[in-house]
């Protein structure tokens, strides 16, 4: 059994730890408050948005616009969405073996390149063979984090379409968590680009419509639009999952914290009682050895 000093050192370490872990808990519990307001308040603007661009897209050839024609497939584009900080459970790794599966599976075939917005992802893929190539490609996305806007999120998702509209890449896809709730975020893959119509958008497209100016020059305007919403709301998603993550790491820690100081103090006392008895029978020998 350890002697008291030890114990006592390892409660007094603990405890310190249970107070970090019960401050980063409520810090995130603030902070995803706003943040899940943030995306509840952007995901129906997105979704409308996009239903449109692909309600219009469906009655247009594919050949009339860059960014819904469909290439052969060489060239992918992975954009995957981490955090630039950790103690979030297994919020990065979840994207990161999302995008590895991907990388590995579906595009085995093609050559893949990783585009990360977030230090965790970029700090695992710059060691792997998946790394960025070129000068055109966005750097220092990281930065996104400590402003979360769309005016500063807009710039960074025009230079991803120019790369994809020069021919550099075939398909783009969005890797992200979708927030769901505090407890629960869904790594989602999203296609980014081309943009294609779904089923349902080809339906609603039957419709005759009369468009003021021209159905190619909306779209023409909508695409990048609609990206950058996507993008943006991506982000949202990811920075709201993150805190909701981590809240749910840090109250998980503190409840073990709890458990091992309990059991530390149950420890410290057996340890101590045993102290005491040990002295009560050293004096109780040498009384009896005087009286001897």
């Amino acid at each position: 059994m350890a002697n008291l000093k030890e114990v006592r050192n390892r409660i007094t370490s603990i405890s310190s730890t249970q107070q970090i872990t019960s401050a980063m808990k409520m810090v995130s519990a603030a902070k995803l408050r706003r943040a899940q307001d943030a995306v509840t308040q952007m995901r129906p603007y997105a979704k409308k948005l996009r239903d449109i661009l692909e309600n219009i897209s469906a009655g247009l050839d594919s050949n009339d616009s860059t960014f819904s024609k469909e290439r052969p497939l060489k060239n992918v584009l992975l954009i995957v969405i981490t955090s630039n900080r950790g103690l979030a459970g297994a919020f990065n790794m979840n994207i990161v073996k999302k995008a590895l599966a991907l990388a590995k599976g579906e595009y085995k075939d093609q050559h893949v390149t990783v585009l990360c917005i977030g230090k965790k992802g970029n700090d695992y893929f710059r060691k792997t063979e998946f790394k960025i190539i070129g000068s055109d490609m966005p750097r220092k996305l990281n930065e996104l984090f400590d402003k979360l806007t769309y005016d500063n999120v807009a710039p960074v998702t025009e230079r991803i379409i120019d790369v994809y509209a020069k021919g550099e890449f075939d398909r783009i896809d969005l890797i992200y968590n979708q927030f769901k709730n505090a407890a629960v975020q869904l790594p989602t893959v999203e296609r980014f680009l081309p943009v294609v119509p779904t089923k349902a958008a080809g339906v609603a497209s039957k419709t005759d419509y009369i468009f003021e100016p021209s159905k190619e020059e909306i779209v023409k305007d909508l695409i990048p639009r609609s990206l950058k919403t996507q993008v943006y709301k991506a982000l949202l998603d990811s920075f709201a999952a993150e805190h909701g993550a981590r809240m749910t790491a840090m109250h998980k820690a503190t409840d073990n914290a709890k458990d091992l100081l309990r059991d530390l103090k149950l420890s410290y006392n057996k340890a101590r009682q045993a102290a005491i008895t040990n002295e009560i029978l050293e004096i109780v020998g040498g009384a009896e050895a005087l009286n001897g």
